[in-house]
């Protein structure tokens, strides 16, 4: 089936405007739901209210040059005094954009740091921020109601080339990078970076949180997936199953399972706890050996995400199509065309997959079908217990088998 379109943001072109550099490599959703943010390429990040902009495709149509979104929202003003009303804003990060992330603060969550007394910054329930990993090796940190700058991280030495901020509002933010390493860092102790994670031989191209916070994977070259104890800073376990490179990764939303991309042309479906792939999602038919995954460079898989009803896994190929997998059928269940896709993730209520491409943004609805009780039962139990303590539960055998995840 084909998916349907919802609409699209054009980056603005000039007649001299070369496509080198307008690549989009991230695009991302506030965690409630206001604000999209996307790198155009050249330096510069869109940040818009996502509300209004999918009013904008109802009422003017899917098509969207992203200077013809501007007149219909609102500028920021100074003596408004409507702090967190959305407005839009263009940032210069001064140099080539590789990742974003959004993060957003819970009081009640402080500072790992004991010693510090007092802090430049204190960040509130209603503060949002916006994490930009740049081709400098630079992390810039933005407040995104007013588009200021607040924070300039530097430590790493290469290319940062994702970033995650943990789900539960700590506002510890990872940083994943071409340095081969994974920096650790606590907003609200001003960007104090707390931890350099080692281990990855090669690049380190994604990561990503689990949802209680507890676990991260980190992806990268030479055929990589690591997952980390967040509270020890060690390393739990490697997955090993690709052939090649694997450039994302994704928790569900119970955080039950884990998907990974590789240029092997695969996207594994895991469950982490137990180290054991319980689904795989093929982009070439037949697939390809191990020794020649590496060489069908016209099916790597660019990008994966979950979506918030755990049922549906999303992928991005070199192939020109964007697919949509039930994480029960091996087929997918829509497809869509793109080409040069390289990004894509879920909008937060999860209706919407958005794809970045040479600085322009393509959305389209997600699949909508009914969760079956076998699956809202997973769900339910997996927000609370790992694969070994639902084995260990004194309930009857098949209970047990109905609630895990099987091959």
């Amino acid at each position: 089936a084909r998916s349907r379109t919802v609409g699209e943001l054009l980056a603005p072109t000039s007649p001299f405007d070369k496509k080198c550099g307008r690549e989009n490599w991230t695009v991302a959703f506030a965690p409630d739901g206001s604000y999209l943010a996307w790198s155009q390429g050249h330096r510069i990040v869109k940040l818009v209210p996502w509300a209004q902009c999918l009013n904008n495709f109802l009422l003017h149509g899917t098509k969207n040059g992203a200077n013809g979104v501007s007149p219909r929202l609102p500028r920021q003003s100074s003596e408004s005094g409507q702090k967190n009303k959305p407005c839009e804003h263009i940032i210069d990060c001064g140099d080539i954009v590789w990742s974003l992330a959004f993060g957003s603060s819970v009081p009640e969550k402080q500072s790992r740091c004991v010693n510090i007394e007092w802090h430049r910054f204190k960040f509130g329930q209603d503060q949002l921020l916006l994490a930009t990993g740049l081709n400098n090796g630079r992390i810039k940190i933005w407040d995104v109601y007013t588009g200021k700058l607040l924070l300039n991280l530097m430590d790493h030495t290469e290319v940062v080339r994702d970033l995650t901020f943990a789900p539960d509002g700590s506002l510890i933010l990872v940083s994943a990078s071409r340095d081969k390493t994974l920096r650790v860092w606590d907003l609200k102790d001003d960007g104090n970076m707390m931890k350099v994670l080692r281990g990855h031989p090669n690049w380190v191209y994604g990561c990503a949180f689990s949802p209680d916070s507890s676990i991260l994977c980190s992806v990268g070259a030479s055929k990589a997936v690591f997952l980390w104890d967040m509270d020890k800073y060690s390393m739990l376990r490697k997955l090993e199953g690709h052939h090649n490179d694997v450039v994302a990764c994704e928790f569900s939303p119970d955080g039950a399972l884990l998907a990974t991309a590789s240029y092997d042309t695969r996207v594994y479906v895991w469950d982490p706890h137990i180290g054991v792939i319980l689904r795989e999602f093929g982009h070439l038919f037949p697939p390809p050996t191990p020794i020649f995954a590496g060489g069908a460079n016209d099916r790597w898989v660019r990008s994966v995400c979950f979506s918030h009803d755990g049922l549906h896994v999303a992928s991005l190929a070199d192939d020109k199509m964007v697919r949509f997998w039930r994480i029960d059928e091996e087929y997918p269940v829509q497809v869509a065309p793109l080409n040069n896709g390289l990004c894509c993730t879920f909008s937060t209520d999860g209706s919407v997959l958005a794809a970045g491409q040479d600085g322009s943004v393509y959305f389209w609805a997600t699949p909508s079908q009914v969760s079956s009780l076998q699956h809202l039962c997973r769900m339910a139990i997996r927000r609370v217990m790992p694969t070994s303590q639902v084995k260990n539960l004194p309930i009857p055998y098949k209970v047990v088998e109905f609630l895990c995840y099987q091959i």
